[in-house]
Order: structure tokens, then C-alpha cells, then sequence
């Protein structure tokens, strides 16, 4: 195996890897009219997870995956550069609510309510971006 053999193997893992990411995007997008939604609340969700990632009575792992968030939104890299229209700040989005889903299931609703910085609406539609009705614990 020569050098150029090497490269086109690292080049091509990366190529899937990329499209595995992307794939996972697509598959974790909110649906309807949620990422719109989603989009107009993310400043204040941007705060949220702040607060969120500062508390220390919640689980060390939910603050390790806020931080990583953190540190990901901070980041100029996108998985899908910034430039191409609607989707270069959609994945930002996406990720975010990933993370939010999983941190709500695991801190629960009432610790992501008590630490919410926007209106009543907003926090519903991040119930809503969650997965978390209003029967869910």
C-alpha cells in the first residue's frame, strides 16, 4: 500500500463519516413547521442550555453533553457550512434539539422549565421540539 492508497482511504472515511452525519441530521430534524419554530427560539435556548450547562444539582452527564454542545455551537466548523442557504444554520438547529431531547429526558421538564429565560409560548414549543407532552413527567 502506497502513500496515495493511504490518502484516498482517509479521504473516503471521512466522506462517509460525513454523510453518516448528515444522514443522522436528517433522521433527528424536527418535523412540520418545528425547525422554523425551532430557529425563532434558539437565542433564547442558547440561554437555557447556558443555564442549564451552570447547575450543578444536575446529573454530571447531562452538563458534560451541554458543555460539548457548547463548545460545538462555538465552533466554525458546521457539519454543513453556514453559506448554503437554509441548511447551514439548520444544523445547528438540529443538533441542538438533539441534545435538548436528550437532556430533558434525563434532567427532566421541570429542571429545563426553571431554568427557561423566554415567554410561555417558547418554552412550548421547545415541549414540543422535546418530544415531552404535557402528560410526560
Amino acid at each position: 500500500m502506497d502513500v496515495t492508497d493511504i490518502g484516498l482511504a482517509i479521504v473516503a472515511a471521512l466522506a462517509l463519516t460525513w454523510l453518516t452525519l448528515i444522514a443522522a441530521l436528517a433522521i433527528l430534524r424536527p418535523r412540520g413547521g418545528l425547525l422554523r419554530e425551532a430557529l425563532r427560539v434558539l437565542p433564547d435556548v442558547l440561554r437555557l442550555i447556558r443555564r442549564l450547562a451552570a447547575d450543578r444539582d444536575l446529573p454530571r452527564g447531562v452538563r458534560v453533553r451541554l458543555g460539548l454542545l457548547l463548545v460545538y455551537l462555538a465552533v466554525p466548523i458546521d457539519l454543513i457550512p453556514d453559506f448554503i442557504p437554509v441548511l447551514g444554520y439548520a444544523d445547528d438547529a438540529i443538533v441542538v434539539v438533539a441534545v435538548l431531547r436528550s437532556v430533558v429526558r434525563r434532567a427532566g421538564l421541570p429542571a429545563v422549565r426553571a431554568h427557561w429565560p423566554g415567554t410561555d409560548d417558547g418554552f412550548e414549543v421547545v415541549r414540543r421540539l422535546t418530544g415531552m407532552g404535557e402528560g410526560r413527567p
